[in-house]
């Protein structure tokens, strides 16, 4: 083999040598490329449920999810720190970390703190290069009091330090001080219940509208096609997962006809609620009670059907109808509703201002609503069952 190359000319002797010494650099390259090594001991914990030891790892395993580093191992960790008998108890400082990462040879050290101040928690991690002493990086977020989502917490700022994109609606819900209730920064209901008191509008058209304005007479109501109604509406929610939430509501409502005539009214509806902007959709029925009578049309006029037995002998020829008259029996009716709305906020403050269309063979009715209702501020450290958690910050 050793002739055979021999004999070659010089020029392809040459290219031979230079392939095998790329192929021989490439193979050393690759063999001895290998992730920088990131050390994580503890973080700072002021007035959590959650003491260092605990944050720290679970800093430790949100890092471990990227694989971007070489995270030491936390009993490989522990070992050379017992082994050394450093004192991490309160190793928090760039100085500190600087000294137990050159004993324990990492090439950056990440730390950080997680304070409660009132009704947010201030979160910050610190990445610190070992070797030139530096701080590298540091992110600093501002959270919602809501500590059950500590490890969410972790995560976004995380991927925050190492450039990684993260779930806006998460962020959005942790951070929004009036961002829409939901399960996530609202643990302890299921989401935000906008059941309170209703007023407002409803307008008919087409016959219906006809009908009201004639006189009592004629089996009118000598009313006005605009009317004003006022009620409560009771809500109860089974879904809130994602943008959306899924309700039932209950509407009672009277609508005042004129200054002698009322409409009691029901309206049950299912629908869905956008968390992030407030708006919703629902459809469902509406029970009411109104005055119907039996009659019949002669020559486009309305009659009751006694009023041919009292003026002739002779069978009434014309066909008996039923229709809406003000001389009638009370009678239980329903109508399809389809509703629109959005919730404004101002504070602690819901108005919900809705709209909805009810169709019917006698013109569409249209309505208007607008309500409001105040949410209950519960203590943000309270457990479900309404006890407040001792704080535990021992340094392990």
């Amino acid at each position: 083999m050793r002739t055979l190359f021999q004999n070659l000319s010089p020029v392809l002797r040459l290219l031979i040598a230079i392939c095998f010494g790329a192929g021989q650099a490439q193979a050393v390259e690759q063999g001895t490329e290998s992730k920088t090594t990131l050390t994580i001991l503890h973080m700072d914990s002021q007035n959590l449920t959650y003491n260092s030891e605990q944050l720290g790892n679970l800093l430790r395993i949100e890092v471990e999810k990227l694989d971007t580093f070489e995270v030491m191992d936390r009993y490989d960790v522990k070992y050379i720190v017992e082994k050394h008998k450093l004192q991490i108890d309160n190793c928090f400082g760039k100085l500190c970390l600087v000294e137990v990462g050159e004993v324990i040879k990492s090439d950056k050290m990440l730390t950080g703190s997680m304070e409660m101040y009132g009704d947010v928690i201030i979160l910050t991690l610190r990445l610190i290069d070992v070797k030139s002493a530096n701080i590298e990086k540091t992110v600093v977020k501002e959270f919602l009091n809501l500590p059950k989502e500590t490890q969410a917490m972790i995560q976004i700022s995380v991927r925050e330090m190492f450039n990684y994109k993260n779930d806006e609606m998460l962020v959005y819900r942790l951070t929004k001080k009036f961002s829409y209730e939901n399960s996530v920064n609202n643990p302890n209901k299921n989401t935000l219940n906008l059941s309170g008191p209703r007023m407002g509008f409803t307008y008919y058209t087409g016959k219906g509208a006809v009908r009201l304005s004639e006189p009592l007479t004629s089996g009118g109501y000598d009313a006005s096609p605009l009317m004003f109604q006022f009620g409560y509406q009771y809500e109860k929610q089974y879904l809130n997962e994602g943008n959306y939430q899924a309700l039932f509501e209950f509407v009672p409502l009277v609508t005042l006809i004129n200054q002698r005539n009322f409409t009691p009214s029901l309206t049950v509806m299912n629908g869905l609620r956008n968390n992030k902007h407030g708006w919703e959709f629902a459809m469902g029925v509406t029970f009411f009670v109104n005055k119907i009578s039996k009659g019949f049309y002669e020559e486009g006029e309305w009659y009751l059907r006694d009023e041919w037995s009292d003026t002739s002998s002779v069978e009434n020829p014309y066909p008996i109808v039923e229709r809406s008259d003000s001389r009638g029996d009370f009678t239980i009716m329903t109508n399809f509703l389809i509703a629109f709305g959005k919730t404004f906020k101002s504070g602690n403050l819901n108005i919900p201002v809705n709209t909805y269309i009810v169709p019917n063979k006698d013109g569409i009715r249209f309505g208007v609503s607008v309500g409001f209702n105040s949410k209950k501020e519960k203590n943000k450290n309270e457990y479900p069952d309404g006890s407040i958690p001792e704080t535990t910050d021992k340094k392990v």
